[in-house]
């Protein structure tokens, strides 16, 4: 039984940490659309518009080269497709922040 009791704990420490982590992501997340929605101000400044497919290819080669796993370049092109999707909403959405 000790291993099992020794177990649940270290499940509900690594569930704990996984709170942190997903609270830390969504941080990240708000901080990285305000700054797509201050991009988005400045591609209106500049009359250019909110998709830029070499912006977009440099995005996802700097994710791929950061990538030490343990997840597969295809799952974390499928994360970043949505938060890039995402983040041009922002840019749609608030034109003067």
């Amino acid at each position: 039984m000790a291993t099992i009791a020794s177990a649940r704990m270290q499940l509900a420490r690594s569930r704990r940490r996984i709170d942190q982590l997903d609270r830390a992501i969504v941080r990240l997340l708000n901080e990285r659309a305000r700054e797509a929605a201050l991009a988005g101000s400045f591609k209106r400044d500049l009359k250019l518009p909110v998709y830029c497919r070499e912006r977009e290819a440099t995005v996802f080669g700097n994710i791929k080269q950061a990538n030490s796993g343990p997840l597969t370049e295809e799952a974390l092109t499928r994360i970043y497709r949505q938060i890039v999707r995402s983040m041009r909403g922002v840019q749609n959405r608030f034109p003067t922040e």
